[in-house]
């Protein structure tokens, strides 16, 4: 079974790859909370914000803007980053390192040692603040941090957080044994007398919604297949074959559905990434829904995990069996407050109750929408496409000094005006040479810091790219044969044509294109000057140099098309008089690519697509651009996995780890669809060594792979820019030297208003 977990799907077209990112650490400017002074601004400061998903949860949270809005405003994490990515492991007292000629200070929640034993085993000594608190009051201690991994280490728990494939020493006895209450009715059977497990009322209320909602469900796919893909009325099986289910002749919706249950271990929610018209979430019972979450003890299981031990009110280890290179990340989890997530009466540590039933995450999930935790800022609440944020008295570094932040929806277009105009203050516009000549010519004195607006810039901590999902562009039913990954070459070739003309004229210096799937900002990425660095999608289907030197752009633009009918053809296409003809079974003449680009072709890859849609015509080739004016609609595709050929773009951390995109039992692993043996062996080995050369090149080994798979095209790594007003923010109190991991939220109580 491939095992597909929904993703923390950034909204802006970005992706976090672990719960923690950046944690609440303060610069020197925080310092001590007696020297904060308090809120000195009772002006609230308006923020002009992607969409909000509304699950503003340390635990399950999906969306950038959610995510960032909890992580960085509403919770502190237990450790953070300096502005060069590296890991603050002694922050209570203060550390101070120097980047670009200036000395900073950063403060967090702990001190956290490493300590490598003789048996290879690796123990993490864990100390936090004893003056912390949570911002209705309650005091912060260690039991939080103990909670917060058992919550994210629960056999039920089915968020984005990948603290559970760590190697801590227990973890898989606590894990094991355990089933959730949906996969065990669905293993019995409808004719089930066994009831060991559960009741002969749940058994029936399951079955009732499979025999009506799960037909009604699978119904509403064969009904798109029939309408969109040529599909006879009523047949099931060619329906499921075109969605990627095999089933046998004269197969029901019924049994359709049983397949999709049986693909993902019947997670309802993970089932719905299949929906076309009808959702589960929307269509089940409540109490049959709560069955996919709910688990049920089958076997031996440890009632707790070895390796996390509490030592004192304010300390801990974590003991982990071997090293892994992403832990020290993963381990710096948010402190989430066990007496709001959880519940009070049910902690009790001595006696291996950790502030939930086991098996049982319902009172967390409960707390989705309404975070609460020790960062700067209370949530208030979300009405009307804003989020209400209030200072945090409590905050451990100082109340901040703006009183009220008010989070409000705006779409790109209205970014820039917006600051200009007053309705918001401060906004995340996208840097193009477009955006920066609007904010130069708005200020009297032609630059992007001026009398009316100041514009900061620092390079993205993650890169654009274009995706196709190998399980929607292959040639017959297996995605990893040569066929199906020349059919994606053919069509990544003539799409990377286009690059360098289309971003240079979108970004100018603001961004550069990028040959491999990785951050330029990372250590991984591969460099230039390295001898076996090449240009993306630059050779045939032969293994020969698709461009000379010397080459205008339209040579290289019909050269590559050149190249694509080769890889079409060798697909399995159809080619007469340099056209393509007809299809290999499972793959189309046509392909939809989906891009965010406001409904106006506002988006630095639509030029791209548009360039290679022409160049797909003179063979017979149709790309289809469907330019969203709604961004949402791209990630409730991508999390159906439904879309064929998308852009957007990926977000990172100061660890490389590839786990979370492309592994197999990574939560994003569906929108590529890879599910590669070998990539999954490559991504454990490169966890498994403290040596960053060595990482290196078993990193490199992996973005050959994906890169070999096509399922990504590399575009661009560009610049992050926060567009202020200068006549109503302090500019003095801006963040000073912002980095990729070290952004205006990180000094976010030490902003002023003027």
């Amino acid at each position: 079974m491939k095992k597909k977990k929904i993703v923390s799907l950034l909204l802006v077209a970005t992706m976090a790859l672990s719960m923690v990112a950046c944690g609440k650490s303060a610069d020197e400017a925080g310092k001590k909370a007696s020297e904060n002074g308090g809120s000195s601004s009772d002006t609230p400061l308006v923020i002009g914000w992607d969409a909000m998903s509304q699950k503003f949860s340390p635990f399950f949270a999906e969306s950038h803007p959610d995510m960032y809005l909890d992580d960085k405003c509403v919770q502190i994490s237990l450790l953070s980053v300096d502005r060069a990515g590296q890991y603050i492991l002694e922050g209570i007292d203060g550390y101070k390192a120097e980047y670009n000629g200036t000395e900073y200070t950063y403060y967090t929640p702990s001190d956290i040692k490493v300590n490598e034993n003789e048996d290879g085993s690796v123990t993490y000594d864990i100390k936090i603040r004893d003056d912390l608190k949570f911002s209705d009051g309650e005091p912060v201690t260690i039991d939080d941090v103990i909670f917060s991994y058992y919550v994210v280490s629960d056999p039920t728990y089915d968020g984005p957080s990948t603290f559970a494939s760590l190697p801590v020493k227990g973890m898989e006895e606590y894990r094991s044994g355990v089933s959730t209450l949906s996969t065990l009715i669905a293993e019995a059977g409808k004719d089930n007398t066994d009831f060991t497990n559960f009741t002969e009322e749940q058994q029936k209320a399951f079955w009732d919604a499979v025999e009506t909602k799960g037909a009604e469900f699978t119904q509403s796919i064969v009904d798109y297949m029939v309408e969109n893909a040529g599909v006879a009325e009523g047949d099931v099986t060619a329906a499921a074959a075109g969605w990627g289910f095999e089933l046998p002749a004269g197969a029901t919706t019924e049994d359709f559905f049983l397949a999709i249950g049986e693909q993902y271990g019947w997670n309802f929610t993970s089932m719905d990434k299949e929906a076309a018209s009808v959702t589960i979430a929307d269509s089940f019972p409540e109490d049959v829904l709560a069955m996919s979450t709910t688990g049920v003890q089958t076997g031996e299981s440890a009632d707790h995990i070895e390796g996390i031990v509490k030592t004192g009110d304010y300390s801990m280890t974590v003991t982990l069996t071997e090293f892994s290179a992403p832990a020290i990340e993963k381990l710096g989890t948010v402190i989430a407050p066990m007496h709001y997530y959880g519940d009070k009466s049910l902690y009790d540590y001595d006696n291996n109750k950790f502030g939930f039933p086991k098996n049982d995450l319902s009172i967390v999930r409960e707390k989705t929408t309404k975070p609460l935790g020790a960062g700067p800022y209370k949530f208030v609440e979300y009405k009307n496409k804003i989020a209400y944020l209030e200072a945090n008295e409590n905050y451990y570094l100082g109340a901040p000094k703006i009183k009220s932040l008010q989070f409000k929806e705006t779409q790109e277009a209205d970014k820039i005006p917006g600051v200009l105009q007053g309705t918001i203050d401060l906004s995340e516009p996208s840097i193009s040479k477009a955006a920066v000549e609007q904010i130069s010519g708005e200020n009297s004195n032609g630059e992007l810091a001026g009398d009316k607006l100041t514009a900061t810039l620092a390079d993205n901590l993650g890169y654009g790219y274009i995706g196709m999902c190998a399980k929607n562009v292959k040639v017959g039913n297996d995605a990893s044969t040569e066929q199906s990954k020349n059919l994606r070459k053919a069509i990544a070739t003539v799409i990377a044509a286009y690059r360098d003309v289309v971003i240079d004229s979108y970004y100018g210096e603001a961004a550069e294109v990028i040959q491999y799937p990785i951050s330029n900002s990372s250590w991984a990425a591969p460099q230039k000057s390295d001898p076996d660095y090449e240009i993306a999608f630059s050779k045939d289907v032969d293994g020969n140099p698709i461009y000379t030197e010397g080459m205008t752009d339209d040579e290289k633009y019909d050269a590559a098309l050149k190249a694509a009918l080769g890889y079409f053809e060798a697909a399995g296409y159809t080619v007469a008089d340099g056209k393509l003809t007809a299809a290999p079974a499972g793959a189309k003449l046509s392909y939809e690519a989906m891009i965010p680009g406001g409904g106006n072709g506002d988006h630095p890859a639509f030029g791209i697509l548009t360039g290679a849609k022409e160049q797909f015509a003179k063979i017979g080739f149709e790309l289809v651009i469907n330019d969203l004016a709604d961004s949402s609609v791209l990630w409730d595709t991508l999390s159906a996995q439904k879309a064929e050929i998308w852009c957007a773009a990926w977000g990172a951390t100061a660890d490389p780890d590839m786990y979370q995109v492309y592994h197999s039992q990574g939560g994003s692993a569906y929108q590529y669809a890879v599910y590669s043996d070998e990539l999954d062996a490559l991504i454990e080995d490169a966890r498994t060594s403290a040596d960053q050369s060595y990482r290196k090149a078993v990193y490199k080994e992996c973005l050959d792979f994906i890169v070999d798979y096509a399922v990504e095209i590399p575009t661009y790594q560009r610049q992050n820019g926060v567009l202020y007003s200068s006549e109503r923010v302090n500019i003095d109190s801006l963040v000073k030297d912002p980095t990729p991991f070290w952004i205006w939220m990180d000094e976010l109580a030490t902003l002023e208003m003027n």
